[in-house]
């Protein structure tokens, strides 16, 4: 139980210093840290399901007031709880209360709930990521035009089919600045 709560506090800092740049040596396998330590991969895994399952459980295992065996059965109990339709049901509430509405009506099942959940969020990660590109791709070009004679020398018989830029267009984008200056403010982003 020791060596699982170690491995994964320093996982936990491993990442935290990933996520400020710094890169973190991969990850030990469980054979490979059963192997360097003189554990049995077996009562690794049931450490690991003990400390994901019942991590109220772990400093009580490492205390010796409780048996890794004991400590697994109760993590195994509230795994099976944590995976059980009810529960289920109770997080995709939590997460999307209309998912969870067609489900109770039985328009839905809860895999159908899910794996719907999970395509409305990589869209949503999709158009986020072309959202992101379009403006860090548009806006810096549009920066650089400050201040030089860029603007100027703007002749229209010369613009692409379809792209020439017209007052209109400059009004449209001068009202999306002004909208993209707003959320950058509400958002609070450098």
């Amino acid at each position: 139980m020791i060596t699982v709560k170690a491995r994964s506090e320093s996982e936990q800092e491993a990442r935290s210093e990933s996520e400020h740049g710094s890169r973190s040596e991969s990850e030990q396998t469980a054979r490979a840290l059963g192997d360097q330590v003189g554990i049995a991969v077996a009562f690794l895994g049931r450490a690991s399901t003990v400390l994901q399952h019942a991590p109220d459980l772990v400093d009580t295992v490492i205390s010796g007031t409780m048996g890794l065996d004991e400590a697994y059965a109760v993590a195994r109990e509230n795994k099976e709880r944590a995976n059980g339709a009810e529960a289920q049901l109770a997080r995709l509430r939590a997460e999307d209360p209309r998912l969870a509405d067609r489900v109770v009506e039985g328009a839905l099942t809860i895999q159908g709930a899910w794996a719907e959940r999970k395509a409305r969020l990589e869209e949503d990660l999709r158009q986020r990521r072309v959202a992101t590109n379009l403006l860090c791709e548009v806006l810096p070009a549009l920066a650089q035009i400050r201040g030089s004679r860029t603007f100027a020398q703007y002749d229209p018989e010369l613009a692409p089919p379809g792209r020439a830029v017209t007052r209109e267009v400059i009004e449209h984008a001068a009202t999306a600045l002004a909208e993209i200056a707003a959320v950058w403010k509400d958002r609070d982003l450098p």
